[in-house]
């Protein structure tokens, strides 16, 4: 018996999008495969690594744990949708200039993970930022990087009250 495709509408990243998925695609591979937005990465499809987190509705996911299906009529939000090479979003520019790069396979998940940290506490001590990376898993092992990358985006959304993703404008 054959499945029938289902077509799955979102807007991601400010823009509308549709594909017609098989109902057990997962949204990691939606956004990849279907909608070419490879900035989302899929680290072990397991949700332990944290590679594949996205904003669902303002919540970060990991979008390995969810199916296209279930995220139908949302807003979503990757890493392409923070910011761009000519207007960093601080978080961009936390990682870009306290090194907390790494290889940079994490990065994408690492960086959705602490906007919504961000957007919960706009200013994270050291032990609750590491607390927020929790459940993203960077196998480079650079995490004080990221902690002062993070802190650094913070200091910058509160000089330039920054808007963070999934807030009203």
């Amino acid at each position: 018996m054959a499945i029938e495709n289902v077509n799955v509408k979102v807007k991601i990243n400010g823009k509308e999008r549709c594909a017609k998925v098989e109902p057990r695609t997962l949204l990691a591979h939606y956004i990849r495969d279907d909608l070419g937005l490879t900035g989302t990465h899929i680290g072990c499809d397991t949700s332990q690594c944290g590679a594949c987190s996205v904003m669902v509705d303002g919540e970060v996911v990991k979008s390995c744990t969810v199916l296209a299906v279930q995220a139908d009529g949302s807003e979503i939000t990757t890493v392409e949708g923070l910011g761009d090479v000519n207007n960093l979003h601080p978080i961009q520019q936390g990682f870009w200039e306290k090194h907390g790069l790494q290889c940079g396979y994490c990065t994408p998940g690492v960086m959705m993970a602490m906007v919504g940290l961000l957007k919960q506490n706009p200013n994270p001590s050291d032990e609750e930022i590491r607390e927020g990376l929790e459940g993203v898993i960077c196998r480079c092992t650079g995490y004080q990087f990221i902690v002062e990358a993070v802190k650094h985006a913070a200091q910058i959304m509160r000089e330039t009250e920054v808007q963070l993703v999934g807030e009203e404008r």
